[in-house]
């Protein structure tokens, strides 16, 4: 009886690792890890890649479970025919719903080989981990979305529930992706409700479940120019008045300014959740800073953590050089790149008056095209955080779920511009470093993909059916 209860516990300590998963021999993960693989083995980066292959796969295994060509939509710009995507749709039976959309992205930040210890092209299994590009952002949601609509073809919804697979999510140009959808096809993804990456959760340090997070919300990327122009002349003979000088100088006002805290919904009740996490001194100053905003000193403890310094405010920072044409020469011209991450509610335009009056008259500030839009975050909408609280209690038992604003930026932003509320969905737990998500060695923990596709699929049900 002890041997056996030890060997038990053993048994469920390994369960719980991340990098030891269950043996994955159900047919339907079978078929899912299939689809994952070859998504991840599929070359979506801009340089060399295609998505319009990889939505084309899918399509045809979507086929295979049923659909007919009538629910699939193929699209392609025809100056881009390799950035195409896909929406999907299965009808619901009860029309008074109105139908939910799975949002993911198929294109991949660029991987070289010589840098990474892997084929980032190979998905490869190591130390119960699924290395290779894509395999977290954004492959794992992408597949699972898939593979939900093929399991779900065999019993009608009551709603109808659409998926969206893109391109152009990790490009500053998207051809043929959300935003292209959001313009050109609104009817095509209409939608109550919109379910996409940006959530998850959080792995600590032992491999346990920190966290659950819904995104809810999220700041608008835009990139702004600085401008520095001069008459230049002869380096032998230099003045005071210096494109670089005058640049620099209104570079270094950028760093010196600090936007103020704003709070919404969303981040008072992410903050609250951490400051009752973490406690001590910044536990404390989470919760003064909540009370008044304007607490200097409070804000100074909290911003020591970059994330949550990101959390509270507008950021900018100077992201590229440009200046000079001739090492023994005066500089004509000198730019600087200031990539903002702008709060919601926030506008392109009241950041870009700030910067000018941050830079001075010397400097020419403007905004760089595109110009993505601003959007107010969705609510915390029961009906929609209310099932993800359920199923997250059957799947993660004792796990917190908290709200989140994203500091980064997806592609829900067009969505959300044109009034359809946008959620980042909890479920793909990953580890505290992002594991290597936008790096070298991307990896996601087979567990958790397992574990995540689980989540997702009835969390998918108990939204539609």
């Amino acid at each position: 009886m002890r041997l056996a209860k030890w060997l038990g516990g053993i048994a469920a300590t390994l369960a719980m690792l991340p990098g030891i998963a269950a043996a994955q021999d159900r047919p339907d993960q079978k078929a899912f890890f299939d689809l994952y693989k070859q998504l991840v083995e599929t070359n979506t980066a801009l340089s060399v890649g295609s998505c319009t292959q990889a939505a084309s796969q899918i399509a045809d295994r979507l086929k295979t479970a049923g659909y007919s060509d009538a629910d699939i939509t193929l699209f392609s710009v025809p100056d881009h025919p390799k950035d195409g995507g896909i929406v999907a749709v299965l009808p619901g039976t009860d029309k008074r719903l109105k139908p939910m959309l799975l949002l993911g992205h198929l294109d991949v930040v660029e991987a070289k080989r010589e840098d990474w210890t892997r084929d980032p092209f190979k998905l490869i299994e190591e130390g119960g981990y699924y290395y290779g590009r894509g395999t977290v952002d954004d492959k794992a949601m992408s597949a699972v979305w898939a593979d939900t609509l093929i399991r779900l073809k065999k019993t009608p919804p009551k709603r109808t529930i659409k998926m969206a697979l893109t391109c152009g999510e990790e490009t500053t140009f998207a051809f043929n992706g959300a935003e292209w959808l959001a313009k050109n096809k609104p009817g095509l993804i209409a939608a109550e409700f919109v379910l996409n990456e940006g959530g998850g959760g959080r792995l600590d340090d032992q491999g346990q479940r920190q966290l659950l997070a819904v995104q809810v919300g999220e700041k608008a990327a835009q990139n702004y120019t600085f401008l520095a122009t001069n008459p230049g002349g002869h380096s032998s003979q230099p003045t005071p008045e210096n494109a670089i000088y005058e640049l620099a100088d209104a570079v270094k006002a950028v760093q010196g300014y600090e936007f103020p805290v704003i709070l919404t919904d969303t981040t008072r009740a992410f903050l609250t959740a951490t400051a009752q996490r973490v406690g001590g001194q910044l536990g404390d100053a989470i919760t003064r800073l909540l009370a008044d905003p304007t607490d200097k000193a409070a804000d100074a403890i909290v911003s020591r953590d970059k994330a949550l310094h990101s959390t509270l405010r507008t950021t900018c920072v100077a992201t590229l050089l440009q200046a000079g044409h001739a090492e023994n020469a005066l500089p004509q011209r000198a730019t600087a790149n200031i990539n903002c991450r702008i709060f919601p509610g926030e506008t392109v335009e009241g950041t870009l008056a700030k910067l000018k009056a941050l830079a001075g008259p010397k400097i020419t500030v403007t905004a760089n095209q595109p110009v993505r839009p601003t959007a107010i975050p969705p609510r915390l909408d029961p009906k929609i955080i209310g099932p993800m609280k359920a199923v997250a209690a059957k799947h993660f038992p004792g796990v917190a779920m908290v709200p989140m604003m994203s500091t980064g930026a997806t592609d829900g932003i067009f969505f959300q511009a044109i009034g359809i509320p946008v959620y980042g969905a909890p479920g793909i737990v990953i580890e505290k470093d992002m594991s290597g998500i936008h790096g070298l060695n991307e990896r996601i923990p087979v567990k958790s993909l397992y574990d995540g596709r689980d989540y997702l699929y009835d969390l998918v049900r108990a939204y539609a059916y």
